[in-house]
């Protein structure tokens, strides 16, 4: 049976995938997950109905979400996955070659089942390989608890008012600068700026308060029906001062090819992208 699978990203908004038909549901003690089949970008996730991934287009933010920081990182030898339980940042982290060690730490044991049944394309075989350790439970606290030490953190989770609030906060990123190396990036969604402003300003506001460089990157993405924000925030390391030559060196050192959204030529544009959310919202999300 068809039916259409309509969103609500705001009060005043909508948007869907008419002939969209479900799959799975799963009622967790954190979420509900259901699966659905659409024409228009193949099987999809949603948690509490909101839009996580798609086979169809999720490799527009898995390769924002990791390779503009794994970039403008030097080195990075260990990286780690907040969420992530789909794998699909595990798996675009797996293709810089110096990284020996990814751990993705997942609330829901459910998401990774029902991802790897519905959607294996998204993960591949990252959850495969010795690399990657999956740690499900709570990823405060792995943070709390780890000895270990991260060159890249990946925000790959659901929205600040979710079961992942805890993780959106001051005392969270000041957790998590003890398992940051002193280069370290940090990448993570901020939302819509046209339906989720408020949320994106605070989100910006919170990060700018723990780090000193603060980079809003953006890319239309057809599975959240809108220019979508994302951040990168370092103490040390400014995505936006890595020039080309230098991107373009280190992807071909590591033989980062076959990628179908992100190259060393789009770097600097992701990062300018945002500006067109400042001039669409005036100063109230402050890009720059």
């Amino acid at each position: 049976m068809t039916d259409s699978l309509v969103f609500h990203p705001a009060a005043n908004a909508l948007y869907g995938f008419p002939g969209a038909r479900r799959l799975a549901a799963a009622d967790t003690p954190w979420q509900r997950i259901e699966v659905w089949d659409t024409p228009q970008l193949g099987c999809l996730f949603t948690l509490d109905g909101r839009p996580m991934t798609s086979a169809g287009d999720e490799f527009i933010y898995h390769e924002c979400m990791t390779h503009p920081a794994a970039l403008t990182h030097p080195a990075p030898r260990a990286a780690l996955v907040l969420g992530g339980g789909d794998g699909g940042a595990a798996r675009q982290l797996l293709r810089h070659p110096g990284i020996g060690r990814i751990v993705v730490a997942e609330l829901d044991p459910e998401v990774v089942r029902l991802t790897g049944d519905y959607l294996p394309e998204v993960r591949g075989s990252a959850f495969e390989d010795p690399r990657v350790e999956l740690v499900l439970g709570d990823a405060a606290a792995f943070v709390a608890t780890t000895q270990e030490r991260f060159d890249l953190v990946v925000f790959d989770l659901t929205p600040p008012d979710s079961p992942a609030a805890g993780l959106y906060t001051p005392a969270f990123y000041g957790a998590l600068k003890r398992v940051m190396t002193a280069n370290a990036l940090v990448s993570l969604h901020l939302g819509s700026p046209f339906h989720h402003a408020e949320r994106v300003a605070a989100l910006l506001a919170g990060l700018r308060a723990a780090f000193p460089v603060v980079r809003p990157l953006a890319a239309y993405v057809p599975l959240y029906g809108s220019l979508w924000l994302m951040a990168i925030a370092s103490d040390a390391l400014d995505p936006a001062a890595a020039d080309a030559a230098t991107l373009q060196a280190r992807a071909a050192e590591r033989h980062l090819e076959g990628l179908r959204y992100y190259d060393a030529q789009l770097h600097a544009a992701l990062l300018k992208a945002a500006l067109t959310a400042r001039d669409k919202l005036g100063e109230l999300l402050q890009l720059y």
